[in-house]
């Protein structure tokens, strides 16, 4: 009897390692934070942030919404006194540590959107995340799109005349 309670216990903790395994191959990226900015009627364009965090070093390769014909993720940086903005083919996402998409910063550039994003509602994104190893990983959210007001960098998210 008691070796088979043994086995027993074993088989448990076996399975209860494989469940733990399984856990963190699930838990790659995570997102918080994630909001878009509100817009005005006709507005073309508007930005949308969020931190994320991988557990292992990967990259944000693409985003999408159906609120936008075009997604992408931009920078912005200071050089010499100017401000230059522009898109970026990925994000690194070190392994362990917060990376903020926010406004002075990298972020993701809803464009061409095909409604206005109203205060409250919530924004469907899609993001694909690759780890070093090349496997991808969809992450569906939705943030909630805050009042313009929310900061103050409204004209740096104008992107409708950048080539």
């Amino acid at each position: 009897m008691t070796s088979f309670c043994a086995k027993r216990v074993k088989q448990l903790a076996l399975g209860l390692s494989l469940i733990g395994m399984a856990w963190q191959v699930s838990a790659q990226t995570q997102v918080s934070d994630a909001w878009v900015r509100a817009t005005v009627a006709g507005q073309p364009s508007t930005g949308a942030f969020m931190t994320l965090q991988a557990d292992t070093d990967s990259q944000l390769l693409s985003v999408q919404s159906p609120v936008a014909k075009t997604v992408q993720i931009h920078q912005m940086s200071m050089k010499d006194d100017v401000m230059k903005m522009g898109q970026v083919e990925s994000v690194a996402l070190p392994a362990g540590k917060p990376v903020s998409l926010d406004p002075s910063g990298y972020h993701i550039m809803l464009m061409d959107l095909t409604a206005q994003v109203k205060e409250g509602s919530k924004v469907p994104l899609t993001l694909i995340v690759e780890n070093a190893k090349g496997e991808k990983e969809t992450i569906n959210i939705e943030a909630e799109a805050k009042a313009l007001g929310t900061m103050d960098h409204g004209s740096m998210m104008d992107h409708s005349k950048m080539h």
